[in-house]
């Protein structure tokens, strides 16, 4: 599996602060079957101001010590890009990490703010539609507005955004208003793929097997696959059997 979702570089965000935490995280992933996965620190400049440039250094450091402890994950370098004006100036800077490129466009993992969906968020996407970015939105079920109003969220999946859900959110540990969203947009075909958004061992491990189960159970386990394993293969541009060359 793939996990295009997680927090697991030290002391930059909300994640581990250590880096025998972030080393344990990895180690967890592998044991739940995840043999990659996209590195996807906050970037949200009033909060946690990183960029792709600041990011390599620490990214790099961390590839480094899995490779010392002969950790068999292999580590992309993405972000999760809170939706705000100051990132926008990121984009027009190319200074914002991807996942890679499908079809032409880079792709992009696309933070709203958990409580709303901001007035002019549509300008916001179809600005970076514009500029070839296509924004993959970090879940969408946790938002609050999407949690009372599902349909919120399809004018994006009309202009060319893509979904990605989170895995606990399937296997209720979000609650259930989160679980119920979840699985409708499951339902109605609008998750493109699932992933962990893994923060810590206790709360938010990385645990992308539950999720696969609920899809596999509910929509086919080739559909299952393709969400955790066939898609974000494509969006990280990596061709899926060489990940067995980490093992």
């Amino acid at each position: 599996m793939i996990d295009l979702h997680c927090h697991f570089l030290p002391g930059i965000d909300d994640g581990p602060e250590l880096l025998a935490e972030a080393v344990a995280l990895a180690e967890a992933a592998v044991a739940n079957g995840i043999t990659a996965s996209a590195l996807t620190p906050h970037v949200h400049p009033r909060r946690y101001p990183n960029t792709r440039t600041t990011l390599q250094h620490e990214f790099a450091a961390f590839r480094q010590a899995l490779q010392d402890r002969a950790i068999p994950l292999k580590v992309f370098l993405a972000g999760e890009v809170r939706l705000s004006p100051e990132s926008l100036e990121l984009f027009l800077a190319d200074d914002v990490p991807f996942y890679g490129e499908v079809d032409g466009y880079r792709i992009v993992l696309l933070e709203f703010p958990h409580e709303m969906i901001p007035v002019g968020s549509q300008q916001f996407v179809s600005k970076l539609l514009d500029m070839k970015i296509r924004p993959l939105i970090a879940h969408p079920e946790r938002n609050k507005s999407v949690m009372n109003e599902p349909e919120r969220i399809r004018p994006f999946v009309d202009m060319g955004c893509w979904l990605q859900v989170t895995s606990g959110s399937l296997a209720g540990h979000f609650g259930k208003p989160a679980r119920k969203i979840a699985l409708q947009l499951l339902e109605d075909e609008l998750v493109w793929v699932v992933a962990t958004d893994a923060h810590n061992l206790s709360a938010r491990p990385p645990d992308l097997a539950e999720g696969r189960d609920v899809v596999a159970e509910l929509m086919g386990p080739r559909l299952a696959r393709r969400m955790v394993l066939e898609r974000p293969a494509r969006i990280l541009g990596i061709d899926p059997a060489t990940l067995e060359a980490c093992r």
